[in-house]
């Protein structure tokens, strides 16, 4: 349970930092706030990128896994900083992406 909330905690940081570096963007082109923005959406995307390194798994197992948790991430963004109410469908995917991780990140290690 210990490894379950901290490999979840790290790939919810990991996302946060993706949909911040990706939503400045965003803001600039679509919303025409400052050209400025754009600066900490590259540290926001350094930070994603270096914080995928920080996972024991191999890179493609990582990536997969870490879907899971950038679905509900993205949910919570969608909800709480897009003022958009989440349907029982939104939640529904939510809990089966996170169920998906966890047999994706917490599978038995094998020795080779």
């Amino acid at each position: 349970m210990i490894a379950l909330l901290k490999v979840g905690f790290l790939f919810a940081v990991t996302a946060l930092a993706e949909i911040a570096g990706c939503y400045l963007p965003w803001l600039v082109i679509k919303q025409d706030r400052s050209f400025w923005l754009l600066l900490p959406a590259v540290l926001f995307l350094s930070l994603f990128a270096w914080l995928l390194t920080l996972h024991p798994a191999a890179a493609g197992r990582t990536y997969a896994a870490y879907g899971g948790m950038y679905i509900v991430v993205a949910l919570i963004w969608l909800h709480l900083v897009d003022g958009v109410a989440l349907t029982r469908w939104d939640l529904a995917g939510g809990c089966l992406a996170l169920c998906g991780m966890a047999v994706i990140a917490l599978q038995p290690q094998t020795i080779a």
